[in-house]
């Protein structure tokens, strides 16, 4: 009954969205190519796996302690799944450094190799997905004065560097093998409590260092570097090195990715609107959704305001190509499992949102200077029957439709989390 109840929906509303020359089959097609890069710190609160004391730092922290978190990467690998098969469309896995499986041996940043990753490309490839990195400067004793590549100590920056430096040879392994470029992110955590007196100097250490760890040549079919900037964190609330300015300056000098992150601006900056400047000068971008509560606060995703606006933007410059989506959160107050269902299905649905809007119609009122007509057709959109199109998505891809996700996280958390602890 439920399948029928879905179909019958669809095709209502299928028939609707065409009054307004909109193809919901078109938008299906649109949304089940683009890859959602599922960030793996959500399933263990960013704890990692290194054989290692130290506690995180750098503006990170994650709140709460909900039964189940992941120990291992067996366990956040299978939770990882779970999480997968409640979600239409495509996904991709996205690490940092420092989870990698060394067997207990204790392996400092500087050390990181691809054997270490063995068992996490193994897995991607046994599951048909793909992997994407990010450098981990950051919860480590060589950062904990507030710098690691903008350090004025040789010794630190040189070990940060070298950091860097060995995860390009892993995320460059892993894009050979899975046949996909690896989208590498590089956030560092540099930046100081109060203001400092030289911010210059700093920031030239820090390009240097970025180019340094940058200096091997690689592949663009195997590794996209992208440069994460943020406003600030706890702890270094009057200056970041990487500030927006400095990341986009170096994307575009570089020709790499700048990542723009929905919590790494002021509030009232539009992230959304950042998409078509960007664009002008660089050949492709990374997002990363997240949901700032007054600072950047990494909770669950939403189809807020922010997602919906991002992702209209994003299909408005027809900027699909050029666009690579990951997320960004960690909430350890509900349940793990169900806050990725949650943060990734709100992702997709903000962009199934947009690309079955009346792209055409709204260009061409807008170029007639008809905008009356486009202010009451964009209203007119947002009460479309865009769930039941999701529904049927979702059907189609044999995943859980409208809440019925729920039931199965709950029974793996009676199964699997709560023998955790």
């Amino acid at each position: 009954m439920r399948k029928e109840s879905v179909m019958k929906q669809y095709e209502a509303a299928r028939e609707r969205f065409a009054e307004y020359g909109v193809d919901t089959e078109t938008a299906l097609r649109a949304i089940d190519e683009v890859e959602i890069s599922m960030h793996c710190w959500q399933g263990d609160d960013v704890t990692g796996f290194e054989v290692s004391e130290q506690g995180m730092s750098g503006g990170i922290l994650a709140t709460g302690n909900y039964p189940g978190r992941a120990r291992n990467a067996n366990e956040l690998r299978a939770d990882y799944e779970k999480a997968f098969s409640l979600i239409p469309g495509r996904q991709r896995a996205n690490l940092h450094a420092f989870y990698l499986e060394t067997g207990g041996k204790r392996v400092d940043r500087d050390a990181v190799e691809v054997k270490y990753f063995e068992n996490w490309m193994q897995w991607a490839q046994e599951l048909g997905i793909k992997l994407d990195f990010n450098t981990s400067m950051f919860s480590h004793p060589k950062s904990e004065g507030g710098y690691t590549i903008a350090s004025y100590d040789d010794t630190i920056r040189g070990f940060w560097i070298e950091h860097g430096r060995r995860c390009r040879d892993i995320a460059e392994e892993m894009g050979k093998r899975q046949g996909s470029p690896c989208v590498l992110n590089h956030w560092m955590v540099d930046g100081s409590k109060d203001a400092p007196v030289d911010r210059y100097d700093r920031r030239a250490l820090f390009i240097r260092s970025l180019d340094a760890i940058r200096s091997k040549a690689v592949s663009k079919d195997h590794v996209l570097d992208a440069i994460e900037s943020k406003l600030f964190g706890i702890g270094l609330e009057s200056f970041t090195v990487g500030s927006g300015e400095l990341a986009l300056g170096y994307a575009v000098t570089r020709d790499i990715m700048v990542t723009c992150d929905l919590g790494h601006f002021h509030p009232t900056e539009s992230v959304a609107d950042k998409v078509s400047a960007v664009l002008q000068f660089t050949d492709k971008m990374l997002l990363h959704t997240s949901r700032p509560v007054r600072w950047d606060s990494d909770h669950v995703v939403l189809q807020n305001d922010d997602t919906m606006a991002l992702m209209q933007e994003v299909v408005r410059a027809n900027a699909l190509s050029r666009v690579y989506i990951a997320l960004d959160f960690f909430d350890a107050s509900i349940n793990r499992i169900a806050a990725w269902v949650i943060g990734t299905r709100a992702t997709q649905k903000a962009l199934l949102s947009a690309l079955l809007e009346p792209r055409e119609r709204l260009l061409a009122a807008e170029r007639a200077g008809d905008t009356t007509y486009r202010l009451a057709l964009v209203e007119e959109m947002k009460n479309m029957p865009v769930n039941a199109v999701w529904d049927y998505y979702c059907e189609k891809s044999g995943v859980p439709v409208g809440m019925d996700w729920y039931g199965e996280v709950k029974q793996y958390e009676k199964d699997v989390l709560l023998g955790r602890d």
